[in-house]
């Protein structure tokens, strides 16, 4: 792995670690994991192969990304206080986040470093992956799939508490 390659995986960990501490909601709470997983797809994915059964590797595992993002979203806390949303992201959010991150950074030095990449190759062989590139728009495209469905669970659930929010006042008035 590149060292462009551990920084960016090191932000997507750390972003989730920003959120542990409660705070506001706001556009960075969307811009940055977005712009990280835009960088990262825009610096790796060239290619989207079709061949064989890459196509199914890739929708597996942007299925597997939509699950963690959707599960973070919503074990993601989301408040008003004086006017404004506040955020915190919770232990099983936070874990999904590193699993999903986590599994990605794992495979790549399983692969790179400990021997994995002749298993990977015999898997792929079996299974009719058909090239490398395969393996890694999976892997960005779960990435990317994750983030923007963490980020669009956020973004549905504090539109949603924004609505509620002023009944809840007026109830409380009553």
């Amino acid at each position: 792995m590149t060292a462009t390659e551990w920084i960016t995986d090191a932000a997507l960990i750390l972003v989730v670690f920003r959120q542990l501490r409660e705070g506001r909601l706001d556009r960075k709470t969307f811009l940055i994991p977005l712009a990280i997983v835009a960088f990262v797809a825009y610096s790796y994915l060239d290619t989207i192969p079709t061949g064989g059964n890459d196509l199914v590797l890739i929708a597996a595992l942007m299925a597997v990304g939509a699950v963690l993002g959707i599960a973070g979203g919503i074990y993601t806390r989301i408040r008003a206080l004086d006017g404004h949303l506040l955020i915190k992201a919770g232990a099983v959010s936070a874990i999904l986040w590193v699993v999903g991150m986590g599994a990605r950074m794992g495979f790549q030095v399983w692969v790179e470093h400990a021997g994995g990449a002749d298993d990977v190759a015999r898997f792929s062989l079996a299974h009719h992956i058909t090239e490398q590139q395969a393996w890694v728009a999976a892997f960005v495209l779960m990435a990317l799939t994750e983030v923007v469905t963490r980020v669009a669970t956020i973004y549905v659930r504090s539109r949603t508490h924004k609505a509620l929010q002023p009944v809840a006042v007026l109830d409380r008035a009553a």
